[in-house]
């Protein structure tokens, strides 16, 4: 008797393949935004240097043991502050961080990545694949833990924890392992269920059914088709809600049932997902939810649905087996994973639920959640420079055009996800907190210096690389335009003044 049969999960190449693929294919658009868009952001001469951040690291942490030499303290208490995460795993903390160190890390990553897309290293053995998506996940982790806020999206900690475990399916010579399977349900399951509970528990317009009558609307990056979602009548942005709420807090469970019910949940989650798709720019948030919901097809399902497709392309052979050095590592990483659930279990009935948090430094197993409140009212902020003098009431104003960002009325939104526009979604953040951010004085400071990195971060220079006299910023309300207001004026939004958020600044003090 075969006692390690129950291992190897024999109706799972398929979601095998999509699994690998998928997450090396967002693995491969995370290293390319990283790429374009890090070093006017955090680089050396970025808005949030890391640089700086890791000399204020190195300053704490010896602080922190001077105090602990001075009291007679051992260095576990060093240990235990490095624990509690002055910073995440970094590369850039032991080698040092450049630009060109970060656009070689990018350039590594992206060409790991693009080879699991081609589908090399599932050709070799099971340690092929593994050591690939075991790269990514390090190099990734490194730039997201020097990262701050513009990688403080739930979507950055999912891909790396997604990354870590899709490591451990082997590749064709050997079936795929039923533990790590069961793992990636385990985290759809908190995934979706983990968005549902912050929704119940956070804002009543998920109880009462309404938050669909704003969340189109408001949503940090609307896309091309979120204005016609938006007028859709109230009574179906209610049955959105309930097929939300069905989909996320009743559906996850069944991701653990006998199949053909197991494709099915799978198949809601991924559909539900489409949806959220078409009608919004969420960087890779849905589409790593589909990838890993695939992970419940099952290939008997999938070949009565569409028999003409050649699954035996891709199938372990029939005969082969685990070797038992596999099975005891995925065994092992098994166990770490179960063990490191303990706290995102909690975390799920808990009342103070956490919304996108990790409980250890390597991301491996974290909690989950989207849109707990739902804003009722778009407030923009609009920045805008003169070459006039900025104290003359006639001086002309002219904005900076974002590149996913509403600014111009008659600008229909475009669609960029899975790609991040980091800058663009943090914009939308700062109206909803403190407008005056470090990273965002500094950003305006960039604009005044026209430095060339920063204005490509954006669709438009009205000064076309030369330096302005002074910017400001306004807020703005925003709204999408009815169907008749669009007919007669041509306008995606209708725009109102609220206010100056930050007065003209200028370089020279003595030109404000």
């Amino acid at each position: 008797m075969d006692w390690t049969a129950w291992f190897d999960a024999r109706d799972a190449d398929l979601a095998r393949e999509v699994l690998q693929r998928g997450i090396a294919a967002l693995f491969l658009v995370a290293f390319l935004s990283t790429l374009n868009q890090f070093r006017p952001l955090l680089g050396t001469h970025g808005l949030l240097p890391v640089p700086r951040l890791l000399r204020a690291v190195d300053d704490a942490e010896r602080r922190a043991r001077e105090r602990a030499g001075r009291s007679g303290e051992t260095v576990g208490r060093l240990a235990r502050t490095r624990g509690r995460g002055y910073l995440g795993p970094t590369i850039f903390r032991r080698w040092g961080y450049t630009d060109a160190r970060l656009a070689a890390v990018c350039a590594v990553g992206m060409l790991l990545a693009t080879s699991v897309v081609i589908g090399l290293p599932q050709l070799g053995p099971p340690w092929l694949p593994m050591l690939a998506f075991l790269a990514m996940w390090a190099l990734y982790l490194s730039i997201v833990s020097v990262g701050q806020t513009f990688y403080g999206f739930g979507w950055e900690m999912l891909l790396c924890e997604a990354g870590f475990l899709v490591a451990f399916l082997g590749s064709r010579e050997v079936p795929p392992p039923l533990p790590t399977v069961v793992l990636v349900w385990w985290l759809v399951f908190r995934l979706e269920f983990g968005a549902g509970m912050i929704k119940i528990r956070g804002d009543r317009a998920w109880r009462d059914l309404t938050a669909l009558y704003y969340h189109h609307e408001t949503q940090p990056m609307p896309g091309p088709l979120s204005r016609q979602a938006h007028l859709l009548p109230k009574w179906f942005h209610r049955v959105e809600v309930v097929g939300n709420h069905v989909a996320q807090l009743v559906v996850p469970f069944l991701l653990f049932a006998p199949q053909p019910v197991r494709t099915a949940a799978a198949a809601i989650i991924i559909a539900t997902q489409l949806w959220l798709v078409v009608t919004g720019n969420f960087a890779w948030l849905n589409w790593i939810t589909i990838v890993l919901a695939f992970g419940a097809v099952g290939d008997a399902a999938v070949q009565w649905a569409f028999p003409w497709l050649p699954l035996e392309a891709i199938e372990a052979p029939a005969d082969a087996a685990s070797p038992p050095w596999w099975i005891a590592l995925v065994l092992l990483v098994t166990v770490l994973i179960l063990w490191l659930s303990r706290h995102p279990l909690r975390n799920l009935f808990s009342r103070r639920q956490l919304m996108n948090a990790s409980f250890d430094r390597y991301m491996l197993v974290n909690a989950y959640g989207a849109f707990g409140s739902v804003t009722r009212q778009r407030v923009e902020v609009v920045v805008e420079g003169t070459a006039d003098d900025p104290r003359d009431p006639e001086a002309v104003w002219a904005e900076y055009a974002f590149k996913g960002k509403p600014g111009d009325q008659r600008r229909v939104p475009r669609q960029f996800a899975p790609y991040h526009l980091r800058l663009d979604w943090l914009m939308w953040f700062l109206p909803l907190g403190r407008i005056e951010e470090p990273w965002f004085l500094r950003f305006l400071e960039r604009l005044l210096e026209a430095d060339a990195a920063t204005l490509k971060l954006l669709a438009h220079d009205p000064f076309e690389g030369d330096r302005p006299r002074a910017v400001r910023a306004r807020t703005e309300l925003y709204r999408f335009s009815t169907r008749e207001e669009h007919r007669r004026t041509g306008h995606v939004w209708v725009r109102h003044p609220l206010g100056t958020a930050i007065p003209p600044i200028a370089l020279d003090p003595d030109r404000a």
